[in-house]
């Protein structure tokens, strides 16, 4: 088809003028493009270049290495220990259901490790390590090692974890550590990022969590080189940190191991102090738990027997339980009124079995009365006659003074969990709490220890080291930290007079070593051993006056939870006292026939540095403490032939 000629020129004006238009658009749009890329490549090339560098460089966190603990002579309580643990990469291991499975015909997977491992690779990069199983043997790393071809993915991996060579023995102590919780950050105002690494471990109860600041150390930095997927290239350097200092206990491995078999399968607790500086040698709580359990994880049904226990094996009955202390009170009676000079030690009061106050009968234990009694007579036969009828002359606010002097009704600080306070009552303190006058009553309750008193079994051995030492000893646990002395807790003066103390340590002395006293069945014979005590005794129920008239129901005939608290506290030797001991055996019963021989047995192991010779026990008893030092040395810790040597 022909063209109009005169058609030509007009289209070709348009053509030009269309074109003029795109390639002035294409020219705006390419300056627009080279603006941008200049001041992306200019003006912000350096905030870029540091993005991109943080992007290539990353700082992670090295986990410090937790500080140990060790006994008074060296000897490892709370230690670090190399655990082998197994790990799986998902995007190496391909099938990864395939791979486990061949994993399981050479080594032990628990399935709850297994379902908790395919739960972390889900909502986990492909590229990060998972752990699969921890604290494996070197038999199954080699096991792993050797079939490495046939397990993709699969790579053995080391690091520390906390261990207790001793276990049950300083469960109560030491405490145990455990993986950081949510629980446990939200007490922390500005956590450390430490703690924020997976399965990164703190000190969930005991000195393990009362000292965690000083254990757990500094982290270090180690920088490397992440691809844009954040997965590593390659480590550039590396800066250790700064391991936690280690501690040294007051406590004796040996006497400790000793304490704990010899409470054995009792509801019970036991406290051994150094009366010249408050050093705590052996603190004892029964039954016990390994504490390793809860290290590793513990199973819901290992827990379940833990806390269903009526023996509450979990409880750190030392530190943490309060009791009536019964007759063990006495002395702070005694002393009450020597001090206020209402009473010489040769003034008598008449027992005939009990004392009315109120129209109210309180009554003796033993139910004739003792007749007419001194304060030695007092202390040797527990009469409770005697102080009723002196703390009714002096007070409670003079008891109770008295009481806070000795160390009860105070909170002794301690790095340990829940230290308990103890109650030394005031009227004061019964209006406030109770809403109640103060009655005379209450008073006489509390001249035996009962009613509203309360004390713990670490109380009770400090108020029996000052009772020895005529000082305010304070109880001392932690020795050193990396090796810088602790303060000694030997304290000042008790500012009592002397002679008033040698009374009352004379008529605890007559407790252990006259024939009528409470403790001479549990006597020590060794002259230069004797020790000096006294018996408590504390009711946990109410006797009625139709079951007084018709006889009291003996302990043997009641169910284990409404029989008696035993206790029992002595110091010893007498002429020259170096320990006191304090001994709380849960409804044991009589305190002189079921707390004094565990006290007896404790001091003399003290005193020895090991099994005393039969020749310090009664002849009577050498037969059965022969056969009983044999059954405990099995029980001992193997502490290996380099810490033998160096205890």
């Amino acid at each position: 088809m022909s063209r109009n000629p005169r058609d030509t020129p007009a289209s070709t004006r348009k053509i030009t003028r269309r074109a003029a238009v795109l390639g002035g658009a294409q020219l705006a749009f390419m300056g627009l493009l080279a603006g941008r890329m200049r001041h992306l490549q200019v003006d912000q090339a350096d905030q870029f270049r540091m993005l991109a560098e943080e992007n290539r460089i990353n700082l992670r966190l090295i986990p410090p290495a937790r500080g140990e603990i060790f006994d008074r002579n060296g000897l490892p309580i709370a230690r670090n220990e190399p655990a082998y643990r197994i790990t799986i990469v998902r995007e190496d291991a391909g099938n990864v259901e395939e791979v486990i499975s061949r994993l399981a015909q050479l080594i032990r997977l628990e399935p709850e490790d297994i379902e908790r491992a395919m739960s972390e690779m889900k909502r986990s990069a492909p590229f990060l390590p998972i752990t699969l199983a921890e604290r494996v043997s070197w038999e199954d790393v080699s096991k792993i090692a050797v079939n490495t071809p046939a397990l993709p993915g699969i790579t053995p991996d080391v690091g520390l974890s906390r261990f207790y060579p001793l276990e049950k023995d300083f469960a109560h102590v030491v405490g145990y550590v455990g993986p950081v919780s949510d629980y446990d950050l939200s007490k922390i105002d500005d956590p450390d990022q430490l703690l924020r690494i997976p399965r990164f471990q703190i000190g969930k109860v005991g000195l393990e969590a009362k000292m965690e600041d000083k254990l757990r150390g500094s982290a270090g930095t180690r920088r490397v080189e992440v691809n844009a997927v954040g997965r590593v290239m390659r480590e550039l350097d590396r800066r250790e940190g700064e391991p936690g200092a280690n501690l040294q206990l007051t406590t004796d491995v040996m006497l400790q191991n000793y304490v704990q078999a010899r409470l054995g399968d009792e509801s019970a607790a036991a406290v051994v102090i150094d009366t010249t500086n408050g050093d705590l040698l052996a603190v004892g709580s029964a039954p016990s738990f390994d504490p390793n359990l809860f290290v590793r994880g513990i199973s819901v049904s290992d827990y379940r027997a833990l806390t269903q226990n009526n023996h509450r094996p979990l409880a750190a009955k030392s530190v943490q339980g309060i009791y009536p202390p019964g007759s063990t009170f006495k002395m702070v009676v005694a002393l009450a009124g020597l001090d206020a000079g209402l009473i010489t030690p040769e003034d008598t009061y008449w027992c005939g079995g009990y004392l009315e106050v109120s129209n109210r009968r309180f009554h003796c234990w033993k139910r004739g009365g003792h007749g007419h009694v001194n304060m030695a007579q007092s202390l040797r036969e527990s009469c409770d006659v005697y102080y009723y009828e002196l703390a009714s002359r002096v007070g409670i606010e003079k008891i109770t003074a008295m009481a806070n002097r000795l160390g009860l009704g105070v909170r002794h600080e301690l790095p340990l969990s829940a230290v308990a306070g103890g109650l030394a009552p005031t009227k004061a303190w019964k209006r406030e709490v109770h809403d109640q006058d103060w009655l005379i009553g209450d008073t006489v309750n509390a001249a035996i220890g009962q009613g509203y008193v309360l004390a713990s079994p670490l109380q009770l051995a400090v108020m029996t080291a000052r009772i020895a030492s005529g000082r305010a000893v304070s109880p001392r646990l932690i020795k050193s930290i990396d090796g810088v002395e602790e303060p000694s807790g030997a304290g000042e003066s008790l500012g009592l007079n002397p002679v008033h103390l040698a009374y009352v340590r004379d008529g605890m002395y007559e407790v252990s070593n006259n024939r009528k006293g409470t403790g001479y069945s549990s006597r020590i014979i060794a002259e230069d051993k004797r020790m000096a005590g006294k018996s408590g005794t504390s009711q946990v129920r109410n006797i009625s006056a139709a079951e007084r008239a018709a006889g009291v129901t003996s302990n043997e005939d009641l169910p284990w939870e409404r029989r008696d608290h035993a206790l029992w506290v002595d110091f010893a030797p007498f002429d020259d006292p170096k320990i006191a001991v304090a001994v709380v055996v849960e409804h044991g019963g009589g305190g002189s026939s079921a707390a004094a021989p565990i006290a007896r047995d404790i001091t003399l192991q003290a005193l020895y540095q090991g099994d005393p010779p039969l020749e310090a026990y009664p002849a009577k008893d050498r037969d059965r403490i022969a056969k009983q030092q044999e059954r405990l040395r099995a029980l001992r810790p193997d502490l290996g032939r380099e810490a033998k040597s160096r205890a």
